[in-house]
């Protein structure tokens, strides 16, 4: 990519309701930054590090997410009237 095309910027639209637009820019203030900024500064870097994680092939979660999967691992199993069936079936019980 030559440096000329390198440095042309585009336009993006987000539709979002009135409470997420209020909290974005609340964030932006606490940054002392505009509403465009936090946006682009926040999601670009959330983007890369998404990306970077799909070429390594690993799982990026975050905070919140690992833990709403660890504690989805440590969650007892409630098998299903189904599942109940096919493991006896499996077992040759059925």
């Amino acid at each position: 990519m030559s440096s000329a095309s390198s440095s042309k910027t585009s336009s993006l639209m987000v539709r979002m309701d009135a409470a997420s637009k209020q909290v974005l820019a609340e964030a932006a203030e606490l940054r002392r930054i505009s509403v465009s900024d936090y946006v682009r500064t926040v999601t670009l870097a959330q983007a890369r590090r998404e990306v970077a994680s799909a070429n390594e092939q690993t799982i990026l979660l975050t905070p919140e997410e690992q833990m709403a999967f660890w504690q989805a691992l440590q969650a007892p199993v409630k098998l299903t009237a189904a599942q109940k069936r096919l493991g006896r079936l499996m077992r040759g019980e059925a």
